[in-house]
């Protein structure tokens, strides 16, 4: 059960009101009139609440789950134990997440400014924004309307922001210009000058960073994530983008929409990525690869060259899947025959 010193209690539902929420149908048996009184997985769940089973192999937790209610496609749903309230959805996971939103939707900030943060006379905040103490909002800068800045945010000058923003306590934004609903957990940095340097004849001298961020609306951009901004072009990050914590993305990459890039996952400058990209974690690319659309990257792969729209890569460098799994089960024989070779 969510604690109530983080989460508010939910007001509860009819077990009809809840199936049609989730988009579901009442299993055979199931009591209409029953309440339920929140959402929680398998294990967590108790008497009032929804849960949701997947697959078959889930069987066992299930038949020791304590939930009042069971959300499943029509296959499993003779699969729930008679103690239990069926609810047969054709996607059980997305009906489940229907329901939580329901139960703990996330409302706006109450409007405010804290004597503690600093905005400056020449920002604008559209209505309804919050900003907490210790915010540091810069001259020019546009905030849109229903938008929270947490405590310690720095929004730098010219930043712009579309409605609804969430910004995390903490977070850096500068040379910045976002869509609708962005939300940018703890610590991220955003904006920062890229990594860019030219040898002269007393060493290392910085190249100016001249561009800017683009994104998109509904892009998340996780806790200590860093975005630099272009060399010249800008960097920028498509339309429902979702960036996990403590990744690197590097001056002028462009990356697509909807792409999932997860944690630690760095990318050096001028890399694209195309839409509907994942990225598994710890991916690391090279300066200037082109990584299609609808590609995935396994977790760990390292990126050299080109990988085609569509395609499946894995390994050090990184290359189809397939070809990496038979290398690595050519490996494994290689070392066994040796092992063996030698008596051990």
């Amino acid at each position: 059960m969510p604690d109530p010193r983080f989460h508010p209690i939910p007001e509860p539902l009819t077990l009809a009101e809840a199936a049609r929420i989730a988009g579901a149908e009442l299993g055979e048996g199931a009591d209409p009139d029953a309440l339920v009184t929140g959402a929680a997985p398998l294990a967590a769940a108790g008497p009032g609440d929804v849960t949701f089973l997947t697959r078959a192999a889930f069987l066992d937790a299930l038949g020791e789950s304590r939930a009042g209610a069971c959300l499943a496609t029509p296959e499993l749903a003779p699969r729930v134990p008679p103690r239990m309230a069926a609810l047969l959805h054709p996607d059980p996971q997305r009906g489940y997440v229907t329901l939580l939103r329901r139960f703990f939707p996330e409302r706006d900030p109450r409007p405010g400014i804290s004597p503690a943060a600093h905005v400056d006379p020449a920002a604008r905040l559209g209505d309804g924004c919050r900003v907490e103490a210790g915010a540091v909002i810069g001259a020019g800068a546009e905030i849109g309307p229903a938008s929270l800045i947490g405590p310690g945010a720095v929004i730098g000058p010219g930043v712009v922001l579309g409605e609804r923003a969430r910004i995390g306590a903490n977070a850096v934004i500068s040379h910045t210009l976002a869509g609708a609903r962005l939300r940018v957990l703890a610590g991220a940095v955003i904006g920062e000058e890229g990594f860019g340097f030219i040898p002269g004849a007393a060493g290392l001298e910085r190249i100016p960073q001249m561009g800017r961020v683009i994104i998109g609306d509904d892009v998340e951009i996780g806790a200590c994530t860093t975005i630099d901004r272009g060399a010249g072009d800008d960097t920028v990050i498509g339309d429902g983008t979702k960036i996990d914590n403590q990744v690197q993305i590097g001056h002028n990459c462009r990356i697509g929409r909807h792409c999932v890039i997860v944690a630690q996952v760095g990318l050096s400058g001028s890399v694209e990525v195309g839409d509907f990209v994942q990225l598994g974690g710890k991916v690391g690319a090279a300066d200037h690869v082109k990584i299609g659309a609808g590609a995935r990257l396994a977790a760990g792969s390292g990126v050299t060259g080109t990988v085609p729209p569509g395609a499946t890569y894995a390994g050090f460098p990184a290359r189809p899947i397939g070809e990496w799994h038979r290398a690595n089960a050519a490996l494994r024989r290689l070392a066994l025959g040796k092992r063996r070779d030698s008596g051990k």
